[in-house]
């Protein structure tokens, strides 16, 4: 099954950050999809959220993985 969200632990391995920047990073992007009115997961991030933010692009989340690769 694939999930729908990123784990810090899949932050650190995408942008290259610590574990620390990692759940700052999505505790930022939460914070902004709960101010945009969206229910968020505690430690989690959308997938697609993350792509749109940090790409500029909603990417396929199924590939997602090999573009860190």
């Amino acid at each position: 099954m694939t999930t729908l969200f990123y784990t810090a632990k899949d932050i650190m391995e995408i942008l290259g950050v610590s574990k620390t920047k990692a759940y700052s990073i999505i505790s930022e992007l939460n914070q902004q999809l709960v101010k945009d009115g969206y229910l968020v997961v505690a430690g989690k991030v959308s997938k697609a959220y993350f792509h749109k933010r940090f790409y500029g692009f909603q990417e396929d989340v199924n590939t997602s993985k090999e573009l860190a690769g």
